[in-house]
């Protein structure tokens, strides 16, 4: 069942959104499939062609987790993390954004599912709009910054 939010007497549908992100912590790609919904965000072929094509520049991906508090990555987020790792030959930064929290994920070895979580106190300005995206209902916009 899709989780909603009441904002000021507004009910928001929460999907999942991500952004992929640049050395200077610019948005270079926004993944808004269709199908994302509260729990999952999946992926695409357009997707995975931009992560290779950026597989140099890039420096990782955030993505959205619905609700407040501190998030944190299901065991699919680490195996995720892992798979793009290894295919793409270089260890990422991986944000996830709660509505009003922001972690980092990153590999901690040895185990190639060994990740720390650590927690953000001063967000990137991409966040905002990763926020304000979530709440929007389901698009089938996926867009390049």
């Amino acid at each position: 069942m899709p989780r909603a939010m009441i904002m000021t007497g507004v009910t928001t549908m929460m999907t999942e959104a991500a952004v992929v992100l640049g050395p200077k912590g610019q948005a270079l790609y926004w993944h808004l499939p269709p199908n994302r919904n509260t729990v999952a965000l999946p992926d695409s072929p357009t997707l995975w062609e931009f992560y290779w094509k950026n597989r140099e520049i890039m420096v990782g991906q955030a993505h959205s987790h619905p609700g407040y508090g501190w998030p944190g990555p299901s065991y699919e987020d680490i195996t995720t993390y892992d798979a793009c790792e290894r295919g793409l030959g270089k260890r990422y930064t991986w944000w996830i954004a709660s509505m009003d929290r922001l972690v980092t994920v990153t590999w901690d070895g040895p185990g190639s599912t060994d990740y720390r979580v650590d927690r953000v106190t001063e967000e990137p300005s991409w966040v905002e709009e990763l926020r304000r995206l979530s709440q929007q209902p389901t698009s089938d916009e996926e867009r390049q910054s």
